[in-house]
């Protein structure tokens, strides 16, 4: 028994050093206080030990591109996190630091973020980033861009915005140069970004574009910007029931606000196709892809009188997760939401 016993210490002391020695969190809860830059990884950015507004801090910069040069995406990973789900939670300060006048710099709102689910080379990642200059603007549509939601670098601040306009991005209460508290709430395909303390929060996102579900945690800056980090707590909770490659084909009823369809889908790589029948329209013609569980469907619907209906597209997109999906969905000048599915057997 005592052979037994002293194995198994051995064994757990064991897994205590291999996680020691690749950085891999050893319980759910992580602090990082970043009074130095010691418990960061740069990556094609600078990070230095600072002190801003009276407290010790770490600061995060990057070099304008030089003419030629080829912008590299880059942030500073925080050392030994694995995350999916749960919560973020630090203080950001941002100073903009562009010339008056710059080419190209006539108005900097700042930009400053927190990367999560990130990939090591900045490849791929998820992003809630502030733009406090806007949040005081006098044109209401620059108000509206106060905080922002993108995933790097397939789904962008521009094709969002084009896509789906004020739904991944909506007015926060920000100042440039001042400590901001910030809490990010993430779990399976949804995430909450909070600002201040407050309970509910500035920005809710409904289905994350990212490709994985699970990465690092980076402090994000951008060129001729001073971005200072400090205090920041991680929680991980139990990770929610979803993974990524499930399959589209099949037949499937859909439910959008009051309507009710059937979706009936055949895939050939990454492409979709089939044809959708239901309240907004008999039989149309379904296109689209698939990117490993992801789809992006687009198809005619039918709207007003049904002797003469106005012909609107539709764009239909969101994750499927086993025998269930969920997203939005958009039609053309008349109408957005959320549409929920169920695989038909």
């Amino acid at each position: 028994m005592f052979l037994i016993k002293q194995r198994a210490s051995r064994y757990a002391l064991l897994a205590i050093l291999i996680t020691w020695a690749f950085g891999l969190p050893t319980t759910n809860a992580q602090t990082f206080h970043l009074s130095d830059a010691t418990d960061l990884v740069p990556v094609n950015v600078k990070a230095a030990a600072a002190e801003y507004k009276g407290r010790k801090a770490v600061l995060i910069t990057r070099d304008v591109p030089k003419a030629g040069e080829v912008f590299k995406d880059g942030f500073a990973l925080l050392k030994g996190v694995d995350f999916q789900d749960g919560t973020i939670e630090g203080e950001i300060a941002l100073k903009v630091t562009a010339p008056v006048g710059a080419p190209g710099m006539s108005r900097m709102p700042g930009f400053v973020g927190i990367a999560f689910r990130a990939r090591p080379d900045a490849s791929r990642y998820d992003l809630f980033y502030l733009r406090p200059g806007n949040s005081t603007s006098d044109d209401q549509s620059m108000r509206n861009h106060s905080v922002q939601y993108t995933s790097e670098p397939d789904y962008g601040w521009s094709k969002l915005r084009r896509q789906w306009p004020w739904v991944y991005e909506a007015w926060a209460d920000l100042k440039t140069e001042t400590w901001t508290k910030i809490k990010i709430e993430v779990k399976g395909r949804s995430a909450k970004l909070f600002v201040n303390g407050s309970e509910q929060p500035s920005l809710v996102v409904d289905g994350l574009k990212g490709e994985d579900l699970r990465g690092g945690i980076a402090l994000w800056g951008y060129p001729d910007e001073e971005a200072y980090f400090s205090n920041f707590h991680i929680v991980n909770w139990p990770p929610a029931p979803v993974k990524n490659g499930s399959e589209a084909a099949g037949s499937w009823q859909v439910t959008l606000g009051n309507y009710r369809g059937t979706l009936q889908l055949k895939r050939d790589g990454n492409k979709l196709a089939g044809n959708w029948s239901g309240a907004v329209g008999k039989a149309h013609a379904v296109t689209g892809t698939w990117r490993n569980g992801y789809i992006e469907l687009s198809f005619d619907t039918e709207w007003g009188n049904p002797a003469n209906p106005t012909i609107a597209p539709a764009l239909l997109v969101g994750w499927i997760d086993g025998d269930a999906g969920s997203g939005r969905m958009s039609v053309t000048n008349l109408a957005d939401g959320r549409w929920t599915a169920m695989r038909k057997p």
